[in-house]
């Protein structure tokens, strides 16, 4: 036991110096700790949560930079005496747009340089608002470098002995030509404090046309995380080399007629597919798979090219997929073997046991005898498309930020953030999935993906690295995924067979129960949470609003913000997409209209419109020490303490 005592002793005193190289005095420790504790009792910053963007890199875009509707609010209740509402809508585009607004302002005739004086000021006014309940400290490290010590003078020295200083700076800045770039940089500032922590519950990629400009603004974001979605998984397999998960990648960006992300976004050639499609598809004139057009506009010609390029990798990957249910076959998925049901003679399939009419029975590169084979030109087509998206390097990029910030869930400041579901049985029991050979369910299963999804990655050893790929795919569209949870993916049947019924893909039990509150209450505490006061947030499953389904379950315990930021969901939901909002105050949600464009909300001073539904409210305001950063913060106070009795008692030498 006195070996054990001194090897505890030795450890802590190891920690303590290495400590003391950052505070090298007791003063320097007694500093620290009077400032931590200071910070303990300032508000909580805001926290924002969006799901399931899908590419809608404008909308997404703009409700970043306009603070999902906060800044605008901020200014009605700081100028509500003093400007029009018509005023209130330049300003505010000024602070989103302020490059692009700047050149509009300063071209209308009756312009002058007493609209900077007046614009300055009140921008002063709101930044000092949004900074108010940041330390000092924060607010300067974010501050632009070039004005960070005018900046500072004006947010925090005003007082009315001194407002010839002020307005003497003010005026500087007008003379010497410096107040369009002062004006980008406030309004920045702006956007910056009305966000302090963006989660992304998922669903980044796939049917709009900017994920790779949205991951671009995450990866530059101060303060983010994600919580995996399947589309974005399906990615992330496809950067790590998956064969099954790139051409599913491959088959949705043609199929929403969506190539801009793959081409300009991360320079992947699709040269080798297009040749490969003309040759063997010519003659077909591939009618169940002519793109969805999205916001790209095509030629007629062009339109035949893709509907060709995307039957052919179909077709691929339906190979693929068949040749991993084999290699798999302890996952379950030989019900998804359809290729061998084909009767290729008559053009039909099989399925449990009922005959379907296939609707295209044109298949020149499946061997009846052995349907899951690549012909050679197949498989040298995936050979040059797996290449493509190794050798991305903006992908890698972003793939590498999507591990570094993501995880399956998240806990945090009493919040549960998931995309997909919990696995639950009919009898409101966690679902258990066997995992090479272990039962798991609940947290553990969530936490084994998690391992899994990095392993097929980041793994050097070959079959742990095939393994955690072949994961990555099960996640995209597995039975038994939390972030599919559904009973399969219906892609041949949708494609090839007419009769809906087919195309039917029943939920896990877990959106039977979502609004039953001791589900909510299981869950939270599964994950180590106080169903009293903790929530679930939940993404994947649009809220169809416009039939009156209410994105808070279980009696506000569990909310789903999937509202549609996807122009593909907008008529099911009938919104433009939620924001929920954590605040010092409490959670409200913000239900936003479907967004119009940037260039008109720069040209006509359009905003999304918002409305704010409060969904808890505190008659006292959280503070920091309520927080789980603040739970941080007390052990680093009680570390420092320690510290400074280890200084007065000569344990440990001052650096001087």
């Amino acid at each position: 036991m006195s070996d054990k005592k001194n090897q505890i002793r030795d450890s802590e005193r190891k920690y303590l110096e290495l400590l003391a190289e950052t505070y090298p005095t007791a003063n320097a420790a007694c500093t620290e700790i009077i400032n931590l504790q200071a910070i303990l009792n300032l508000p909580k910053g805001t926290e924002h949560f969006l799901s399931d963007i899908h590419g809608e890199y404008e909308a997404f875009h703009h409700v970043l930079k306009n603070g999902s509707g906060v800044i605008r609010s901020k200014l009605e209740k700081l100028f509500e005496r003093e400007l029009t509402t018509r005023q209130i809508r330049e300003l505010s585009t000024l602070i989103y747009y302020p490059e692009e607004k700047l050149e509009l302002i300063k071209s209308e005739p009756d312009f002058n340089t007493e609209w900077y004086e007046v614009t300055l000021y009140r921008m002063i006014k709101l930044c000092k608002d949004v900074s108010d309940k940041y330390t000092r400290m924060k607010v300067r490290k974010a501050l632009p470098e070039e004005f960070a010590y005018i900046i500072d003078e004006l947010l925090y020295e005003q007082s009315a002995g001194k407002q010839s200083y002020y307005d003497n700076i003010v005026q500087t800045i007008i003379e010497l030509d410096r107040a369009d770039a002062f004006i980008s940089a406030l309004a920045k500032l702006i956007q910056r404090f009305s966000i302090d922590h963006l989660h992304i519950l998922g669903d980044i990629y796939d049917r709009g046309s900017g994920a790779h400009r949205i991951m671009d603004m995450l990866t530059n974001y101060h303060r983010v995380d994600v919580q995996w979605g399947n589309h974005d998984i399906l990615w992330m397999g496809a950067a790590a080399g998956s064969e099954a998960c790139l051409t599913n990648v491959l088959r949705i960006s043609l199929r929403y007629g969506n190539l801009v992300t793959l081409e300009q976004g991360y320079g992947i050639s699709l040269r080798s597919l297009s040749t490969f499609a003309a040759e063997m598809y010519e003659n077909d004139p591939c009618k169940m798979f002519m793109p969805k057009t999205g916001d790209e506009t095509y030629s007629d010609k062009e339109i035949v090219e893709l509907a060709r390029m995307h039957k052919a990798i179909l077709v691929i990957q339906l190979k693929l997929e068949g040749q991993l249910f084999k290699r798999r076959d302890d996952w379950g998925l030989k019900n998804r073997l359809l290729l061998e049901d084909i009767d290729y003679t008559k053009g039909t399939i099989n399925l449990d046991g009922k005959t379907y009419p296939l609707n295209d029975t044109n298949f020149p590169t499946i061997d009846p005898q052995n349907p899951y084979e690549l012909t050679d030109a197949e498989a040298d087509v995936v050979f040059q498309l797996k290449r493509a998206f190794k050798r991305s390097e903006k992908l890698q990029q972003h793939v590498h930020f999507l591990y570094a910030k993501g995880s399956m869930y998240l806990v945090l400041n009493d919040n549960l953030l998931y995309h997909g579901c919990i696995l639950f049985n009919e009898d409101k029991t966690f679902e258990t999935v066997t995992v090479e050979g272990e039962k798991l369910s609940g947290k553990a299963l969530l936490d084994r993906f998690d391992q899994l999804a990095r392993q097929g990655y980041f793994a050097t050893e070959p079959q742990a690295k095939i393994y955690g790929r072949d994961v990555l795919w099960y996640l995209w569209a597995g039975s038994k995924s939390p972030l599919f949870a559904k009973s399969k993916m219906a892609t041949f049947e949708r494609y090839f067979i007419d009769d809906k019924e087919t195309h039917y893909e029943s939920k896990n039990a877990y959106y039977k129960f979502r609004d039953d509150e001791d589900v909510s209450d299981m869950i939270l505490r599964e994950f180590g949470l106080d169903p009293a006061y903790s929530h679930i947030v939940n993404g994947h499953v649009p809220v169809k609003v416009k039939t009156g389904e209410s994105p808070s379950k279980a009696n506000g315990k569990l909310m789903v913000i999937d509202g549609g930021f996807s122009r593909a969901y907008q008529g099911i939901t009938g919104i433009g997409g939620y924001t929920l909002i954590f605040n010092s105050w409490g959670m409200s949600l913000i239900s936003h209209e479907p967004f119009s464009s940037t260039a008109e909300a720069i040209r006509e001073g359009l905003d999304i419109v918002s409305t704010r539904d409060i969904v808890e409210y505190n008659r006292e305001r959280i503070i920091i020490r309520d927080t789980d950063n603040g739970a941080s913060i007390e052990i680093q106070i009680e570390n420092l303490k320690r510290l400074l009795t280890a200084y007065r008692s000569g344990e440990i030498s001052e650096r001087r």
